[in-house]
């Protein structure tokens, strides 16, 4: 078959088999798959992880899913399956923005291998959850004013700050987990280094002093909306600032 002709290699693209071990089912895959991510992350996901987890052999497992990058696929668009996408509203679009964000956010700190498997996933897009929970992202950009092709912009805008923000705040939070520590005690341990580091740079200082006592929770929190805040009033403007906000065609 030519190359041109190929199937694209994901899990959304080919048929489903029909037949299926009544005890072993692609659901409990995804469940079983998602739980051993969040309780031991994705170094330890494998093919026979999850077989041993299933008590099943990896052969059983690929009468369902063909390969890992499939596995991938259909735990993504599981989780994407848990955010809260408010109904769209002429009148309250950033509310409802604002509340997908939030949404977005907790989900990927619940399950913070997301944000690292999302270069991996492929044709995640085409998942059932991903493509629900899209068609009613889209729907509150479009309600709000925006034609399709810039309601799709605001959309990959907004969720590329949350998506952003948060893998970072993931990566901080894993390694709070594996140090035992709490993210106060944390940051106890910390001012002596940090307060040495300063030192010598007043603008560092300051900010350090100015934040210094803040609960690091409540920081994390404050930082989120603040960014998120002035993303939306970037995409409001385009809603209700002048003419010459308006888009323009791109230089050819």
């Amino acid at each position: 078959m030519p190359a041109a002709e190929k199937p694209i290699p994901s899990v959304w693209t080919r048929p489903r088999k029909q037949r299926e071990q009544p005890a072993l089912s692609r659901e409990r895959i995804v469940a079983e798959a998602v739980a051993l991510l969040d309780a031991e992350g994705i170094d330890n996901l494998s093919m026979r992880t999850l077989g041993n987890r299933l008590n099943a052999g990896a052969t059983s497992l690929y009468r369902h899913v063909a390969n890992k990058d499939e596995l991938i696929e259909l735990v993504v668009d599981e989780v994407y399956g848990e955010l809260e996408v408010p109904a769209a509203g002429p009148d309250g679009w950033r509310d409802a923005a604002a509340q997908i964000a939030a949404s977005t956010r907790e989900m990927a700190l619940r399950h913070p291998w997301v944000v690292m498997l999302l270069g991996q996933a492929g044709l995640a897009y085409l998942g059932p959850n991903m493509m629900r929970q899209t068609e009613r992202i889209l729907a509150v950009f479009q309600e709000a004013g925006f034609d399709a092709a810039e309601a799709d912009q605001a959309m990959t805008t907004m969720l590329a700050y949350v998506i952003g923000l948060v893998t970072s705040e993931a990566a901080y939070l894993s390694l709070l987990a594996r140090s035992g520590r709490s993210e106060q005690e944390w940051a106890d341990t910390l001012r002596p280094a940090v307060e040495a580091a300063t030192k010598d740079y007043d603008r560092l200082t300051e900010s350090y002093a100015a934040i210094r006592d803040k609960d690091p929770a409540r920081m994390r929190q404050e930082t989120f909306d603040y960014g998120l805040a002035r993303v939306l009033d970037g995409i409001e403007v385009r809603l209700t600032g002048p003419a010459s906000t308006a888009p323009t065609d791109p230089a050819p």
